[in-house]
């Protein structure tokens, strides 16, 4: 099974906790994307972001993983603030066993429901696979000409690698 997991950070050592996270899956991680540095989405009053995904493969329980890789970076939920600041956040965008999973599971939606309207998870993205295609959207390239997100994907900036 495959999964794309998308990772953020804004809060204390970005880089460091972005590093934590790809150490901690180890060899599960086929691909990562660049670093990119980004404005923050759903809640303006904030620090930027450092943003990547992962392509990462193994027989896990991919939502318990992302939550796990929170928790360690001393993830806090703030019920006020949904999309506020955080030390890391890690979002199980896809998952494919071998086909695309879909799921509407309140706990874990497949395909991630918002991830059509993210430049910084589909700029990565499509790093890592130039065919992506994010099932009921289709192809991430052809997602990131759309006006709005050609607009947000100007302001994804790559910023190195996660150990740079």
């Amino acid at each position: 099974m495959r999964a794309l997991l998308a990772l953020g950070a804004n809060l204390g050592d970005r880089r460091a906790a972005l590093l934590a996270a790809v150490a901690t899956l180890g060899d599960a991680v086929l691909t990562s994307s660049r670093v990119y540095e980004t404005p923050p989405w759903g809640d303006e009053h904030q620090p930027a972001y450092l943003n990547m995904v992962l392509l990462v493969e193994g027989d896990s329980d991919w939502l318990a993983v992302a939550r796990g890789l929170e928790e360690a970076a001393g993830r806090t939920r703030d019920p006020e603030r949904p999309f506020g600041p955080r030390t890391l956040d890690v979002d199980v965008v896809m998952v494919w066993d071998p086909e695309p999973v879909l799921s509407d599971d309140p706990e874990l939606t497949l395909p991630h429901p918002r991830a059509h309207l993210r430049a910084f998870v589909l700029v990565p993205w499509l790093e890592v696979d130039p065919w992506a295609e994010l099932p009921g959207h289709g192809f991430v390239a052809d997602l990131l000409r759309e006006p709005g997100l050609a607009a947000d994907a100007r302001d994804v900036v790559a910023v190195g690698t996660v150990a740079s």
